[in-house]
């Protein structure tokens, strides 16, 4: 009798660890295949507070990361519109600003009628004002700043973002102007006079207001003195 009493409380301290370890192995195995465990990604309401908050804090590296979250999760919301357009604002904040550019395009292709159009057009545009050189370098960041800022003023000549292109066109005309002046200078200082003279006739026939006319105009006719020169010499 003993024996069997013995016996009985060994089975039960070996069955004991047994269905601890099955109850265990059941519970991880629900929870890799996802059953009983609750979806722990935020709401797009949640990702867009948060990208805001980070927004404002100045934390734009960590806003990028939240509004591409919420545009990846939650294409379809209501919420991924603006998403996309505080992502292109973040990385226009962060200076990123070729990648901005591109965001800002992406957007305007997407949601050609959408009430920010105007500003997105004007970021565009900023996006490649801030990367212009100085006068002895290359333009073409000026001339694409330009564009889109004279692009905008065509679209939506009444809008508030078009008054303030003006200031940005003005700038930008005065650094064309004076690039084809520096230009055209050096031109004539090292002798190739035909080449100044282009650049000279360029500059008057395209920036005739930014404020180099009277002194190209006299660049113009020492052009045409020294060509003459070299005529009569040959």
């Amino acid at each position: 009798m003993l024996e069997g009493r013995v016996k009985y409380s060994l089975a039960e301290r070996v069955k004991a660890p047994v269905v601890l370890l099955c109850v265990l192995f059941f519970m991880s195995g629900c929870s890799y295949f996802g059953f009983g465990r609750k979806d722990r990604q935020d709401s797009p309401e949640q990702l867009m507070n948060k990208g805001m908050s980070e927004f404002r804090k100045g934390d734009y590296k960590e806003a990028v990361e939240l509004f591409q979250k919420l545009k990846d999760r939650y294409p379809y919301s209501k919420l991924a519109v603006h998403a996309e357009l505080k992502l292109a604002d973040s990385l226009f904040k962060r200076k990123e600003f070729e990648e901005a550019a591109e965001a800002y395009i992406e957007f305007e292709r997407l949601h050609p009628r959408n009430e920010a159009i105007p500003y997105v057009i004007y970021q565009q545009g900023m996006c490649h004002f801030l990367r212009m050189g100085k006068i002895d370098r290359d333009q073409t960041s000026t001339k694409n700043a330009l564009k889109e800022f004279e692009r905008l003023q065509r679209k939506f000549p009444d809008d508030p973002f078009s008054m303030m292109a003006e200031r940005r066109i003005r700038k930008c005309i005065s650094n064309l102007a004076e690039h084809e002046f520096y230009v055209g200078r050096f031109y004539y200082k090292s002798g190739h006079y035909v080449a100044a003279l282009k650049r000279f006739e360029y500059l008057i026939n395209h920036y005739p207001d930014a404020g180099q006319y009277e002194e190209t105009l006299v660049y113009i006719s020492k052009c045409k003195e020294k060509l003459a020169e070299q005529k009569a010499d040959s």
